[in-house]
């Protein structure tokens, strides 16, 4: 196992939030958060690097063609991992409806053995809970998990200038028998570069 790191600029996602939030909150009556762009920008990168989908069975590479986003949820018993099924079919509503539900039934300890089963790629959270940064662990026989982290004004320099922007650290780690390093650091940068404008989201580009 392998880790790479990146950073992101937030600002696009939270500006987005803060302008459609109320809205798309009375229309589907959740909140919009910041996992249905992770979860969109991982499938986007999935589809262009099919071996962090991919996983080792026997002598074998198995490659999906369906992409099933695990999420990481912290309780008061443990973590639990399950899974969005389908998770390139999901609108945005669809994902944050679904991390809602799941989550409730892992506070109330109602999470089913069907509900952890079939993962392809996995999205851990630390941000939370207060983490700059970490190497999250794979969750096999997945190839690839993603690491979130917290949110910080980071003084950047752009254009020759130094400004305030809200910045988080991203992590890969990546199964190294299958997905070699110049395919992780592009994977994390599509990401990135998904969430940094993420109306390329919408454009599937």
């Amino acid at each position: 196992m392998l880790t790479t790191f990146n950073e992101v600029d937030m600002q696009a996602i939270i500006q987005a939030r803060e302008n459609h939030q109320e809205d798309f909150q009375r229309k589907y009556s959740v909140k919009l958060g910041f996992m249905s762009f992770f979860v969109k920008a991982s499938v986007v990168a999935l589809k262009n690097f099919p071996a962090v989908n991919a996983e080792i069975q026997g002598d074998h590479i198995i490659y999906k063609n369906y992409y099933n986003i695990s999420i990481a949820i912290g309780t008061d018993r443990g973590l639990v991992v399950p899974v969005l099924k389908k998770a390139d079919e999901l609108s945005f509503a669809d994902i944050e409806r679904n991390i809602f539900s799941l989550s409730e039934k892992a506070k109330k300890g109602k999470i089913t053995i069907n509900d952890l089963q079939g993962g392809t790629f996995t999205i851990s959270n630390g941000g939370i809970y207060g983490s700059m940064l970490s190497t999250p662990i794979l969750n096999p026989p997945q190839s690839g998990v993603l690491g979130m982290h917290n949110i910080i004004e980071r003084a950047v320099v752009k254009d020759g200038q130094i400004i305030i922007k809200p910045m988080m650290y991203l992590a890969l780690s990546y199964d190294h028998r299958i997905v070699d390093g110049k395919e992780a650091v592009s994977f994390l940068k599509n990401i990135k570069d998904s969430l940094e404008e993420p109306q390329r989201l919408f454009l599937n580009v």
